[in-house]
């Protein structure tokens, strides 16, 4: 699988990431043989890139990742981790956590993006997942700690990258406009962007993307199927978007770019992962994989040809804004090996 470099900075991502939220028991149980192979599947993919997070089921998520890596050779693949949930003891277990995760709560979560948080979080993650350095860390949806988040979380950051003990550095969000601030106001190198530039909402060219051209940084993409709307080739009127019922109209939205995916050869899934390399700024899609056979699937989808004329064809009956990019090249035509 082919590479894009973050730019300015010595990090290059295979074009698809396994995000690693769900093999933290998100919203269900994954057994550890399944998420074992789903990570032995990605890599068997060529997917070099795994994220993952301590908010993702405790830190569940990062201890089974790094045990599935342990044997890889460092050099070979790149990890990303979050700050700004610190993982504590909870004095007040119920027995299960309550913030989507299928896991005991014995632990909490803390807000804390101060300049300790951040760097303690790093230590407690590096010795879940039994690494010696993360690739890239990214402050966790700050978006109720912004003035702790740029006077302390990031320039905690910043100075592990000049170190050299993080390659680079960002945020990952659900919201555009706030991430373009990263970019703008603070030493961040790339932004990881949820569910904002897809066949569905590309809200983010109004904002972050153009602020990421502009000063030539980076934009991973995450969230491409909208919760589950765009992942299948016939959307159903039970599917959800944004981790919400879906509305009939984005059903039926969701249904008409499906048709014309179909005329052009192609699927609305195999679409939904192609669209976000239409903007030059974006370096990666991440998409969150559970099972061998997601894997499996989602990568066949990254490797199908999703030809240029769709992306015209949309913009031409008002499914896609009209002031997106059409000309750049599909992840397949414009990478660096």
């Amino acid at each position: 699988m082919r590479r894009r470099k973050i730019t300015n900075t010595p990090v290059e991502l295979t074009e698809l990431g396994f995000g690693a939220s769900a093999i933290g028991n998100l919203y269900q149980v994954t057994p550890a043989h399944e998420a074992t192979a789903a990570i032995e599947a990605a890599w068997d993919a060529g997917i070099r890139y795994f994220d993952t997070a301590p908010h993702y089921g405790l830190g569940l998520s990062e201890r089974r990742l790094g045990a599935a890596l342990r044997d890889r050779p460092r050099d070979t693949y790149l990890v990303s981790s979050k700050v700004g949930r610190l993982l504590i003891p909870n004095e007040r277990p119920r027995g299960v956590d309550d913030e989507g995760f299928v896991v005991r709560d014995d632990l909490r979560r803390r807000w804390d993006f101060s300049r300790d948080g951040v760097l303690r979080s790093v230590e407690d993650t590096l010795e879940r997942t039994g690494l010696d350095r993360l690739d890239i860390v990214y402050l966790h949806d700050p978006d109720d700690h912004w003035r702790q988040a740029v006077e302390q979380a990031m320039p905690a950051l910043a100075e592990l990258r000049d170190q050299g003990a993080v390659g680079a550095i960002g945020a990952g969000m659900n919201q555009s406009a706030m991430l373009a601030r990263f970019l703008r106001e603070t030493a961040a190198d790339v932004v990881m962007l949820a569910g904002r530039y897809t066949l569905l909402d590309q809200s983010a060219l109004d904002d972050v993307l153009p602020t990421a051209l502009e000063l030539g940084k980076s934009v991973v993409a995450a969230g491409v199927f909208n919760s589950g709307l765009l992942s299948e080739e016939r959307p159903a009127e039970t599917m959800k978007f944004d981790y919400q019922d879906a509305p009939p109209e984005l059903v039926a939205r969701a249904r008409a770019i499906a048709e014309v995916c179909e005329r052009h050869g192609t699927t609305l899934p195999a679409a939904a992962i192609a669209f976000p390399f239409t903007h030059p700024g974006v370096v990666n899609v991440t998409l969150g994989m559970r099972t061998r056979e997601q894997v499996m699937r989602n990568a066949g989808l990254h490797r199908r040809q999703v030809p240029k004329d769709l992306w015209h064809d949309l913009r031409g009956r008002g499914l896609i804004r009209t002031d997106m990019p059409v000309g750049h090249d599909t992840p397949h035509l414009s990478t660096t090996e």
